[in-house]
């Protein structure tokens, strides 16, 4: 084996290990907050792992169970029972396959990043006030309006059965929070890479055993394998039902949006290998469909695991394959450590993560580089989402992000033009970009020689709304990081040449 590749191997399998511990207490912490056992989770970290891993359009991307999704598993598994669940996921992950097979990826692309962030902070919020009952041994309610409302009650003691065992797990919470968020803050930098998330759970699980602390612990059982669930004998006739096909098309909406979201950040990230958009999405769909068969919960490529693999060095796709077999390996080997884990410990996680996804930095750069209709649209998602459900906030969010269309509503048409000048490849915009010509546009952006300098011409561009307006920026952005120079001419110039800066 050659050095290089023996150099590669090395830093995958440091990345790998640094993923594997970021993984660990968030598999199991989404698995509580969506209402199911946690082994649930580390499985749905394994398969993504190894096979989603493996087949992936983003090498670097690292798939598992996601904050995004818990809200809506947590709902799909009150109303309709866990043996529901593995239907839903398989039809989810068909049609994630079908959607990259007719190369639909695209078209994920094109949902408005203020639709996005404004879902991704509605399902932290409703993360927030749910698990902010599991601090103190409690089960969340039925409804984020319902949890919130009952905070109040839970804090000053008067909705404990048992004041004394809320008392001891809100401060085993406490410990978790306080040493995942100290130590973000002020560990050595030879520690950069130690996971916040690993320490708080380990500050929490050290005090629980030490002092002997009766709080409830994680259960897993025995073997990974008792943990696999195959869908029930005649669970094809649940496709039958139209709230389970419905349940199923916003699972794979939902987490094909949040995947290639998190892909499009990751890609920021490095200069290696972009994601093929629909390659990723026909491997998430095996992912889920593979998740469903054993009765997990739904995955999706994540931006926190992502984002620990691309600092840590990781240069292929084995540091996402070797996260899963190191999950496989502790599950496999020591299942016993994972029952001292308190609940609480795992529910404080998971109010960070919650209150993280809210980010009110994405509403503060919407409404400076782009007005106040996109900030409209994601605190209306954002509404939405914690007062009715995802899939209406989703929706409505949509909706809204029409609007933008009415002041172009006769000129919504957008022609690209490519032709070489030379030593230069232009591309020239002719009529509106809105995220109805996106996946146009960003193709042939994409497929712009990596070679040749770049001419921009927009003279005839009349419009661009903000969600090709962000699209827009992260090519430029990846362009000048490659040192690939780009001219922009015409009426748009000024406008468009700030998206450098």
């Amino acid at each position: 084996m050659s050095i290089p590749r023996l150099k590669f191997l090395g830093r995958d399998l440091t990345s790998s290990i640094v993923v594997f511990l970021v993984a660990m207490p968030l598999c199991m912490g989404i698995a509580v907050a969506s209402g199911v056992p946690p082994e649930k989770g580390l499985i749905t970290g394994i398969i993504g792992g190894i096979v989603v891993g493996t087949l992936a359009g983003s090498p670097l991307q690292v798939s598992g169970p996601a904050a995004g999704l818990a809200v809506i598993v947590f709902e799909l598994v009150r109303d309709k029972g866990l043996s529901a669940l593995g239907p839903i996921l398989i039809l989810a992950g068909v049609i994630q396959i079908a959607a990259g097979i007719f190369r639909l990826g695209g078209w994920f692309r094109a949902i408005s990043p203020a639709v996005v962030h404004g879902m991704l902070a509605g399902i932290g919020a409703l993360i927030v006030v749910g698990q902010f009952h599991v601090l103190f041994d409690a089960k969340p309610l039925s409804s984020g309006p319902a949890n919130l409302a009952a905070m109040p009650g839970r804090l000053l003691g008067l909705s404990a059965t048992n004041m004394q065992a809320a008392e001891l797990a809100f401060t085993v919470a406490l410990v978790t929070i306080a040493a995942m968020l100290g130590w973000e803050k002020w560990r050595p930098q030879s520690m950069k890479l130690a996971p916040g998330a690993l320490v708080g759970v380990l500050a929490g699980t050290f005090v629980t055993v030490a002092l002997g602390l009766d709080v409830a612990k994680v259960v897993v059982p025995e073997s990974i394998l008792a943990a696999i669930a195959p869908p029930e004998s005649g669970f094809w006739a649940k496709w039958l039902d139209p709230s389970i096909l419905a349940a199923a098309l916003a699972i794979a909406f939902i987490a094909s949006a949040e995947t290639l979201l998190s892909a499009a950040a990751v890609d920021k990230m490095h200069g290696g290998v972009r994601t093929d958009y629909n390659k990723e999405l026909r491997a998430q769909g095996v992912g889920n469909l593979l998740c469903g068969a054993a009765g997990a919960l739904p995955m999706t490529g994540v931006i926190v695991r992502s984002s620990a693999n691309v600092q840590a060095g990781a240069i292929t796709r084995a540091s996402a394959i070797l996260h899963g077999i190191w999950i496989l390996g502790f599950v496999a080997l020591l299942p016993w450590l994972l029952r001292e884990i308190p609940m609480a410990a795992l529910g404080a996680i998971l109010v960070v993560t919650g209150w993280r996804l809210v980010s009110l930095t994405h509403a503060k750069h919407l409404f400076r580089d782009h007005g106040v209709l996109p900030v409209v649209i994601w605190a209306a998602t954002l509404i939405m989402v914690v007062a009715t459900d995802l899939l209406t906030g989703v929706l409505v969010g949509i909706g809204l992000t029409v609007l933008e269309l009415v002041p172009n509503i006769r000129r919504l048409r957008l022609r690209v033009f490519e032709e070489p000048e030379g030593e230069t490849h232009q591309i020239t915009l002719d009529g509106s970009a809105t995220f109805v010509t996106l996946p146009k546009l960003s193709d042939t952006l994409d497929r712009a020689p990596v070679g040749k300098p770049v001419r921009l011409d927009v003279t005839r561009l009349g419009a661009v709304d903000h969600t090709s307006t962000e699209m827009l920026r992260d090519w430029f952005q990846r362009r000048r990081a490659g040192g690939l120079p780009v001219e922009v001419l015409g009426g748009e110039r000024g406008r468009i040449a700030t998206l450098i800066e």
